[in-house]
């Protein structure tokens, strides 16, 4: 483990990240994971179905945030459980110049949530935005920052 257990505190933001997508980060996890979903990388199809956009795998965006927490706990078999619920999608508008272009940024900060003494575990609670860029109007810097998920948790083990 990178950190001592008795080093923690409740509330102490252990880890921040961002994490640029693109539509082509999207391409490359649907063959990774198997998910074909078109509104992943079908514009057309994903606004016929009632979606602002081409929108990111909820996975993608859960496993880029409990990312954090590995790096940070330094051992994934320290992570023993994870949980969240997707409250918003992260919308990946089509960015690109002489390559495709990051277009959207996941912004994912980590903080003691609570500590068990007895057991040696640490509650990481994370808080994971993206810009809201459902309106194609507004530029990824303007737009205001939507929480993508909630009630994102880790439990740390340290043995």
């Amino acid at each position: 483990m990178n950190v001592e257990f008795e080093s923690l505190e409740k509330g102490q933001e252990v880890a921040t990240r961002t994490v640029e997508l693109s539509r082509a980060d999207l391409v490359r996890y649907a063959a990774a994971s198997w998910d074909f979903n078109p509104i992943h990388w079908n514009e057309p199809f994903a606004t016929s179905v009632g979606l602002p956009n081409v929108i990111a795998h909820g996975m993608l965006t859960m496993g880029a945030a409990m990312q954090v927490v590995v790096d940070w706990a330094g051992d994934p078999a320290a992570v023993t459980d994870v949980q969240t619920r997707f409250t918003k999608p992260v919308v990946v508008p089509n960015a690109f110049g002489a390559e495709v272009e990051p277009s959207t940024t996941l912004s994912i900060s980590a903080k003691v949530g609570a500590l068990d003494p007895e057991a040696r575990t640490a509650r990481i609670d994370l808080t994971v935005t993206a810009p809201d860029l459902s309106d194609p109007g507004v530029a990824r810097d303007a737009a205001p920052a939507l929480k993508v998920l909630v009630k994102a948790q880790a439990l740390v083990v340290w043995r």
